[in-house]
């Protein structure tokens, strides 16, 4: 099966894992996926339908938009992607342009924009609610036209919605099953732990999502798959269900630092099966 890649640029993107998640993702009819992020997960399996939530309305009302009118709004943006747009100074007039706008609609043409023409296609905002994320500098932003017509297709089996992770859990029933792919856990809870904090999902946060994830496999019979670290923290957090460990490709950067990435552990919580 041919891979999907997501139109976004996303720091912690699935793209790469999508056959592992794949693999312990039980049968259901329908996905729900609480932080649905660049929608890797989404693209790259086949059920009848999607639920996708996430607690940023850029990307969700960027998703609708692409979804209810894909034509019109490919268009748009590829004119965004000309030359004369990949300028320091005009990069930062139309980010200026986007905190300052209130239609939906250009807003999400601008969040495209910025995606792929701001630094390491990041997306940051200030405390204010500010984008904030400084110009990539890059020779030719790549317009992801193909990637946007297919996730435009596949949308209609999908609703998008604007939402935590607890609302999300809500709407769940019998026969769906729940992916997660929250804010990873720090490696370590005295390492970086205000700047962890920030992101506005905190140790609180990963507890309180192991302790519904737990509930919705056991009380109400929806399998739920969470991947997070690694580490004695999640391993602690995720004890009730079944843990499967899997190894991140290591590189070695020159000077030995940074590039050392951390296994990665696929959590998954359901209900025995009784058999006769």
């Amino acid at each position: 099966m041919k891979k999907h890649r997501a139109f976004l640029k996303w720091a912690g993107g699935k793209y790469s894992l999508v056959e592992e998640i794949q693999r312990h993702l039980p049968d259901a009819r329908k996905l729900i996926e609480p932080f649905v992020g660049a929608g890797s997960v989404f693209l790259n399996t086949d059920y009848d339908h999607y639920l996708l939530a996430d607690i940023n309305p850029d990307l969700i009302n960027l998703y609708n938009h692409l979804k209810d009118e894909p034509e019109r709004f490919i268009e748009d943006a590829r004119a965004l992607f000309q030359p004369e747009y990949n300028k320091k100074e005009v990069y930062l007039a139309l980010r200026v342009e986007f905190n300052q706008c209130t239609d939906t609609y250009r807003r999400s043409l601008l969040f495209l924009y910025m995606n792929r023409h701001g630094f390491n296609g990041l997306c940051r905002y200030n405390k204010k609610g500010g984008f904030n994320v400084p110009f990539g500098s890059y020779k030719k932003p790549y317009f992801p036209e193909k990637e946007m017509v297919f996730f435009a297709e596949k949308a209609k089996k999908a609703t998008f919605v604007c939402e935590g992770y607890m609302d999300t859990f809500k709407r769940a029933r019998k026969g769906a099953v729940v992916y997660c792919d929250p804010p990873y856990a720090p490696l370590s809870t005295t390492a970086n732990f205000t700047s962890y904090a920030g992101n506005g999902f905190s140790l609180d946060d990963q507890a309180a999502l192991a302790d519904i994830a737990e509930k919705a496999a056991f009380e109400r019979d929806i399998p739920v798959l969470i991947s997070n670290h690694d580490t004695t923290l999640t391993r602690r957090l995720y004890h009730g269900a079944t843990l499967n460990t899997i190894k991140v490709k290591r590189t070695i950067s020159r000077n030995g630092a940074g590039r050392n990435k951390v296994d990665e552990l696929m959590a998954l919580f359901h209900a025995p099966k009784c058999t006769e």
